[in-house]
C-alpha cells in the first residue's frame, strides 16, 4: 500500500478542468491557500500535520502509462491532452506552515504558486493529507492536556477507517504528544514508541487468572508487565492476582520494575482509588495504574477532577477517529492569478452570502505576534508578501469583521515571526522534515505559547487572526468592486 502511486488520488473535475486549460492555452500562474474556517472539536486552536506526505506525493507525482490508459477508457479525455500527461511533473512553488505548529482558521496552512493546470491538479490530494493528520494532531494534542502530564498511548488502529489511518492517524498522534503507539507498522515507518500491554483473550485462555499474569510476566521484558486486571473481577480477583504475581517477581529479581496493572472497564474513578490503596498496602505505590475504555479528553478531565489515581491513559477509538469531530474543513482556494511574465498578481476573491466563506485575496504570508515578556501570542496578522514589519514601532490590529475593534501593541514590548516557509521552488524540495519525535518536541514548545484560556476544553479564548491594513484594504476594494457589478446588473 505504501508504494500505491497517488496521482490518480484526485476528484475528476481536477482532471476535466485540466483538459479546458489545455484546449484553452494558457500561461497564467496562480496562488492557491489551503486554510481552514473553524477549529477542530470547538477549541481555540489546531496543530498542523500532514507536510511530509504532501512532500512526498509531489516528488512522486507523475501519470504512469497505466494511469493514461485508464484515464483513456473513461471517454472523456482527447488523446492530445493524455499525451501531455505522460510529461507531467510539477513545477511550481509551495510554502507552509511546519507540522506541529500551533495554527488557526483562516490562516494558509499551505500556499501553492505554480501554473494553473499544476496547482489545480494537487487539490485534493494535498487537503486529504493535511485535513486527516492535523485533525488527529490537534485531537491528541486535546488528549495530552486532559491528562496533565501522564503519558498517552494510542491504540486506535482497529477502530480507524482502514490502514491509511491507522497509520498516519497514528503519526499524527504522536506529534501531538501520545507518547507512543500500538501500531507496531507506525513504529517502524516513523520511529516512535510502540507500546502495548494484552487481550482478555490472554487471561481466558488460561485455567485461571494467576496463571496468566505469572506467564505473561515471564514472558515479557522485564519493564512491560502491564496486567489486565477487569477479565472477572477487578478489585477481588484482578488486582489481588497481580499483586501476588508481582511479590514473585520481585522476590526473584530485586530489580523488577516498570509493572502495573490496566483497568478496561467499569467506575474507573472509584476502582482507580481502591486499587491503589491495595498496591500501597501492598508495597507497590509505584505502580503504573493505566486505563482505558472509550476515552476522550473530557473524560479523562472528569476523572481527574475525580482523584482517579490513573497515570497512564490508554486511547482509541475517540481519538483516531476524533468521534465528536470527524472532519476538518480544510479548503483549497484562488487566491491571486498573473501572466507568467507578469511581476506583480491579481488579486482573486471569492463571495458568499455567509460572511466567513469570504476568502482572503492576494499572495500572502503570516506573522505571529509574540509577547516579548511572556513568550505567548498576541495574534496573528495576515498581510501581503511584499510587507514589512518594525518591531521597535507600535502596530495597530484591528478585527476584520469587527472593525472597530482595535488593539494596539507598543513597540519594543513584542516580536514577529514568519510562518510560512519555502517547501518546494521551481519543483524542486528545499526543506527537510524534522523526524516525529522532533515534532513533536516542537508541538510540545508551541502550546506553550498559548495563554492557558486558549487551551482550556470547553468555550476557549480565541486567538485573534487578523489582517493588515494593506490586505484588507484590497479586500474592502474587491468586496466594492463586486458589490457595483451586482447592482449593474439589477
Amino acid at each position: 500500500m505504501r508504494a500505491l502511486d497517488l496521482t490518480l488520488l484526485t476528484d475528476l473535475y481536477e482532471l476535466t478542468m485540466m483538459q479546458g486549460y489545455f484546449k484553452n492555452p494558457t500561461d497564467q500562474v496562480v496562488v492557491f491557500d489551503a486554510f481552514y474556517r473553524q477549529n477542530p472539536c470547538d477549541g481555540g486552536y489546531a496543530i498542523a500535520a500532514g507536510l511530509e506526505q504532501v512532500i512526498e506525493y509531489i516528488r512522486d507525482l507523475h501519470f504512469s502509462p497505466d494511469d493514461v490508459e485508464y484515464l483513456r477508457g473513461l471517454n472523456l479525455f482527447d488523446d492530445d491532452f493524455l499525451e501531455y500527461l505522460r510529461g507531467f511533473h510539477f513545477t511550481g512553488d509551495i510554502y507552509a506552515i511546519p507540522e506541529g505548529t500551533v495554527v488557526f482558521p483562516r490562516e494558509p496552512l499551505l500556499k501553492v504558486v505554480a501554473p494553473v493546470m499544476e496547482a489545480q491538479l494537487v487539490e485534493t490530494a494535498i487537503l486529504n493529507i493535511i485535513n486527516h493528520q492535523s485533525l488527529i494532531a490537534t485531537k491528541a494534542s486535546r488528549v495530552v492536556y486532559a491528562a496533565k502530564g501522564d503519558g498517552i498511548m494510542e491504540f486506535g488502529l482497529r477502530r480507524a477507517q482502514g490502514p491509511d489511518a491507522g497509520i498516519y492517524g497514528a503519526r499524527a498522534a504522536v506529534i501531538g504528544g501520545c507518547v507512543g503507539t500500538s501500531n507496531v507498522l507506525t513504529g517502524k515507518m516513523f520511529d516512535v514508541p510502540v507500546k502495548g500491554t494484552h487481550a482478555h483473550s490472554w487471561i481466558m485462555s488460561f485455567p485461571d487468572e494467576y496463571t496468566a499474569f505469572k506467564n505473561l510476566c515471564k514472558s515479557v521484558s522485564q519493564n512491560a508487565c502491564l496486567l489486565l486486571v477487569d477479565t472477572y473481577d477487578v478489585l477481588d480477583s484482578g488486582v489481588p492476582n497481580a499483586i501476588r504475581v508481582f511479590k514473585e517477581m520481585k522476590e526473584k529479581d530485586p530489580n523488577f520494575h516498570g509493572y502495573g496493572i490496566r483497568i478496561d472497564s467499569g467506575d474507573l474513578a472509584y476502582l482507580s482509588k481502591k486499587a491503589s490503596e491495595m498496591l500501597e498496602a501492598a508495597g507497590f505505590g509505584d505502580a503504573i495504574i493505566s486505563a482505558s475504555s472509550d476515552l476522550d479528553e473530557y473524560l479523562i478531565d472528569s476523572l481527574k477532577a475525580q482523584g482517579a489515581t490513573i497515570n497512564s491513559w490508554g486511547v482509541g477509538t475517540n481519538l483516531i477517529t476524533s468521534k465528536d469531530c470527524p472532519a476538518f474543513g480544510g479548503v483549497y482556494k484562488l487566491a491571486a492569478i498573473k501572466d507568467k511574465d507578469d511581476e506583480d498578481f491579481v488579486p482573486k476573491i471569492k463571495l458568499s452570502e455567509n460572511t466567513e466563506k469570504i476568502t482572503n485575496p492576494g499572495n500572502k504570508t503570516i506573522y505571529r505576534i509574540y509577547d516579548k515578556v511572556t513568550g505567548k501570542i498576541r495574534a496573528d496578522l495576515i498581510c501581503m508578501v511584499d510587507e514589512t514589519f518594525d518591531e521597535s514601532k507600535d502596530m495597530i490590529i484591528f478585527d476584520p469583521i469587527e472593525t472597530w475593534k482595535k488593539t494596539k501593541i507598543k513597540g519594543d514590548t513584542y516580536t514577529l515571526r514568519e510562518l510560512l516557509v519555502p517547501i518546494f521552488q521551481k519543483g524542486l524540495c528545499v526543506y527537510t522534515s524534522p523526524s516525529v519525535m522532533e515534532m513533536q518536541a516542537i508541538c510540545k514548545k508551541e502550546q506553550e505559547t498559548l495563554w492557558p484560556e486558549t487551551r482550556r476544553l470547553v468555550n476557549p479564548q480565541k486567538v485573534y487572526v487578523d489582517l493588515s491594513d494593506k490586505l484588507y484594504k484590497v479586500k474592502s476594494q474587491l468586496l466594492e468592486e463586486m458589490s457595483m457589478k451586482a447592482l449593474d446588473l439589477q
